[in-house]
């Protein structure tokens, strides 16, 4: 199951133990960026879904601007397995592409041994050939949360590379046949939902308990704003007992009565799909998910005229603000990297446009700044391209993790957060069982937030 969820990258971050202050370079190693000739800039990739030929066509690039340099690539797609003894050995990597929330951990046992440089030169830097700064070209939200700045000091050691957003999937040519409207708000989702049932159709299905981390914050913005949803990341007092959070849980309440009902029987591992085929088939009208459900859905069966859409989560009022949770994958320039001022300009480099139309072309990917998409449309399928748009046409992004904690005994967070939900769909939890349950656990964890 190609699922990233801010549930698995809480558990990561929940597994640092020692985060006592901000990883910054006082060494001022290889500060002279005039003395660039005749180095070798060790660039370090995590090889997935982009694939490897981008990195070489942007070895090139950079190498083209930066006469006598050489860029020294290791692309692997067990790139922690590769690079880890070679950290442990002092042969640290310059730069390194590995976004956090996998399996071994690497960027977040970094985070914890403050081994990050700080990257607010990078920010303040104008990108290469363009008069722009980095930090001024990308998108808005995407360096405001704990996904780029992990110790909470207002600094940055991370940046994105690539998002990925996510939202709720419908069937274009369903909505075209039946003269449904794209609801805007909740009062007009409910309303469809109505509508839809005397058609036989159900307003919606998910996939597993897990997806709905990315339908919660969404909803939490919408009903309070984005400091709710920094709220929640921060495990802030009160934050699950709030006016924002009281609507929040109201309209899950709601939903259960809308929701497909074989779902939560089918909302596993083993049975996820069939909750993905349901808006195939249009037997629902919308499921939560993220931009690799095209991809992943691609060789099933699907309803005559079927066309994908994808939409953000309603607003609780006319003209309000419709939110959607964005994965990024991060990058990083490690504290104790040889040449970090290099590695600096290569990370500059990546946002220009030269470089996204780089990754456009040969990864199929886009860099989260402005213009990329213009850029990118080319190279690009129809359907990625309104995937990806989807902040292009207005909705907000939001990107965060949870606050790091020490390990709470006996309390595994994800489980009370979105975990709950298959209890409350199937009636064996009411909604106030689960936003009790849900604030007690927060008020245990903030009690363990690790301290800067």
């Amino acid at each position: 199951m190609k699922k990233r969820t801010l549930a698995l990258i809480l558990s990561s971050l929940m597994a640092l133990t020692t985060l006592t202050g901000c990883g910054s370079n006082g060494d001022g190693k290889d500060t002279d960026s005039g003395a660039a000739e005749n180095k070798v800039l060790k660039v370090a990739a995590f090889q997935g879904g982009y694939g490897k030929a981008y990195w070489e066509k942007l070895k090139e690039g950079f190498e083209k601007q930066h006469e006598g340099v050489t860029v020294e690539l290791t692309v692997e797609s067990n790139i922690e397995e590769v690079i880890r003894p070679q950290i442990q050995a002092g042969n640290v990597p310059d730069f390194i592409y590995l976004a956090t929330g996998r399996p071994d951990a690497l960027t977040e046992t970094l985070i914890k041994e403050e081994g990050l440089h700080d990257l607010s030169k990078v920010l303040d830097t104008k990108v290469p050939g363009e008069d722009v700064t980095v930090k001024d070209k990308l998108l808005p939200g995407f360096i405001d949360s704990y996904a780029t700045n992990p110790y909470g000091d207002g600094k940055s050691y991370l940046l994105p590379l690539f998002y990925s957003p996510t939202g709720l999937f419908y069937n274009k040519g369903l909505f075209k046949e039946k003269g449904y409207e794209l609801p805007t708000t909740w009062d007009e989702m409910f309303a469809l939902g109505d509508k839809a049932k005397a058609d036989g159709i159900s307003l919606w299905a998910y996939p597993t308990a897990g997806y709905l981390d990315c339908m919660i914050p969404p909803m939490l913005a919408a009903a309070g704003g984005e400091k709710a949803f920094d709220d929640a990341m921060n495990y802030a007092e009160g934050v699950w007992t709030s006016d924002a959070a009281n609507k929040t849980f109201e309209t899950f309440g709601k939903l259960k009565d809308y929701l497909e009902p074989t779902v939560v029987a089918n909302a596993n591992n083993q049975g996820f799909k069939n909750n993905q085929q349901l808006v195939l088939d249009n037997k629902v009208l919308f499921s939560p998910n993220g931009t690799w459900l095209p991809e992943e859905m691609k060789d099933a069966p699907r309803a005559e005229g079927f066309e994908w859409g994808f939409m953000p989560y309603p607003a609780f009022e006319k003209g309000g603000d419709q939110y959607s949770v964005s994965f990024i994958e991060q990058m990083y320039i490690p504290k104790d990297a040889e040449n970090i001022e290099l590695a600096e300009e290569f990370m500059a480099y990546l946002y220009s446009d030269e470089a996204v139309k780089i990754i456009a072309q040969d990864a199929k990917g886009v860099v989260p700044v402005a213009g990329s998409m213009e850029i990118a449309a080319e190279f690009l399928d129809p359907l990625q391209v309104e995937l990806l748009k989807m902040y292009d046409n207005g909705a907000k992004a939001l990107i965060g993790v949870f606050a790091a904690t020490e390990p709470v005994e006996g309390l595994t967070y994800s489980d009370v957060y979105a975990g709950t939900i298959d209890s409350v769909m199937n009636g064996s939890k009411t909604v106030q069982e689960w936003q009790t349950s849900l604030q007690e656990a927060t008020d245990k964890m903030r009690a363990s937030i690790i301290a800067n």
